[in-house]
């Protein structure tokens, strides 16, 4: 089973390319934030340490860590330590798990591939897993109008989030294959085709 991480900007199109792979190989397919959302539930690895570190204040109703809320309490005062300290908790509690996921697919021995999405493959260190990297570009006016379009963001929100990502240059580094999803969907999925027939 072929290790796969899938990375790129925001606006991307990464979601829909990982659609496009999972009907055209035998493969699992693990987004890293997900993950997290599943580590951050009660009873999971990260809720108490987070509940822990930021308060209840950022439990809803249900006693579930409340997204909004979470990021408001990390937000406030010594933003840089609280968000540091946020993603010591996070970050290897979601490799350990990626982990484990990946032993379970080899021990099926089913899939071909194993794929991992994640904005920050390059920065966690997911090199040292994947057998290779992917990078998902779209140029930049592509990706503002896809963000405007779909999650409804301000160009200044656009732009600060841009900003705060790793640029072209550090993706194209570490990145053996880039699949361009600027353009339409049968141009995209004619590059991922030619991919797999390697």
């Amino acid at each position: 089973m072929k290790i796969i991480g899938i990375t790129g900007g925001v606006g991307a199109g990464k979601s829909e390319v990982l659609k496009w792979i999972g009907k055209l190989c035998s493969c699992r397919i693990l987004i890293a934030d997900e993950a997290a959302h599943t580590l951050e539930m009660p009873g999971a690895e990260c809720y108490s340490p987070l509940v822990c570190l930021l308060g209840e204040g950022i439990l809803a109703e249900d006693g579930r860590i409340d997204k909004r809320k979470m990021a408001s309490a990390i937000f406030e005062g010594d933003t840089e330590d609280r968000l540091t300290q946020v993603n010591a908790i996070i970050h290897p509690a979601v490799k350990r798990y990626i982990l484990s996921e990946i032993k379970a697919e080899q021990d099926k021995g089913i899939a071909d591939y194993f794929f991992i999405e994640a904005a920050l493959l390059i920065e966690d260190g997911y090199t040292e897993i994947c057998d290779e990297l992917w990078y998902i570009y779209a140029d930049t006016e592509t990706r503002k109008r896809r963000l405007r379009e779909s999650r409804g963001y301000t160009d200044d929100k656009i732009e600060g989030i841009m900003n705060a990502q790793s640029d072209e240059t550090a993706f194209r580094r570490y990145c053996s294959q880039v699949i361009d999803n600027s353009g339409d969907a049968a141009h995209t999925i004619e590059q991922i085709k030619a991919l797999f027939d390697r």
